[in-house]
């Protein structure tokens, strides 16, 4: 169990990866207080944590897109000793084509309220010399995304910045994790709309296992984490393959 008032952050909490880290947080003895759009889903997932585990469960219905985002869960949670930002969605169709307005929440939700939420809680974790930050990229960030490509470029920033400032905090007692999955089940196909992709065809992991290998990297420090040998070799296939074979392959998998 974690010390007494140990308090942590997890976006899009409501489904999938972000549920079942806050599952995870609540187990170790954490203070959680959940993030996402669906504050019935959050307030289920709250009763659940507080029955099973006696520890305090705050929601906050907050979409991720809204250009004061990050400043409204920082006003309601000033500090915390763990941010997952694990909120993201994709679009899927031809960039020229993608509703203007979905890329604006798109890079908003995957890039700019990362962004911002890290660095309003960075500084506070190395002022008191311990903290974990983890935050969600994909597979996909090793590779360019047509059909995808606003998605792929922002999980290629999200590991980027990650892993640059796991580099700035190492020897701190903060650190900050990268996690890489592949293809899950989660609400993401959904609202991506990639039921008919050929991606879908392969098999999915479970949500609950990706958590977990996340959860233990955050918590021993690592750099990244890539669940499962079949992720670990689409990661590293590409700085072998010739890059228009990339491009053909990522295209038809998601197209």
């Amino acid at each position: 169990m974690t010390p007494h008032g140990k308090r942590a952050v997890v976006t899009g909490a409501s489904s999938g990866l972000g549920l079942e880290f806050a599952r995870l947080l609540a187990a170790d003895g954490y203070h959680v207080a959940l993030v996402a759009r669906s504050v019935d889903a959050l307030e289920t997932l709250a009763g659940e944590l507080r029955e099973k585990f006696g520890i305090t469960a705050d929601v906050i219905g907050q979409d991720l897109g809204a250009h004061d985002a990050a400043a409204r869960i920082v006003a309601a949670v000033p500090e915390c000793d763990v941010l997952i930002n694990n909120a993201g969605f994709a679009s899927n169709g031809a960039f020229a084509t993608v509703d203007a307005q979905r890329v604006d929440e798109e890079v908003a939700v995957d890039v700019v309220s990362l962004t911002q939420l890290t660095r309003a809680y960075l500084p506070g974790m190395l002022a008191r010399g311990s903290g974990r930050i983890l935050n969600v990229a994909s597979t996909a960030s090793f590779l360019p995304g047509p059909f995808m490509a606003v998605y792929y470029a922002a999980k290629a920033y999200v590991r980027s910045f990650s892993e640059a400032l796991w580099e700035e905090t190492r020897g701190s007692g903060v650190s900050v994790t990268c996690l890489c999955p592949g293809a899950t089940a989660t609400g993401f196909v959904k609202r991506a709309r990639m039921e008919k992709s050929m991606l879908m065809n392969l098999p999915l992991a479970d949500a609950a296992s990706v958590a977990s290998a996340g959860y233990r990297g955050m918590m021993h420090g690592k750099r990244m984490v890539i669940p499962g040998i079949m992720n670990r070799i689409v990661a590293w296939s590409p700085t072998l393959a010739p890059r228009r074979l990339v491009l053909w392959i990522s295209r038809k998998l998601v197209e």
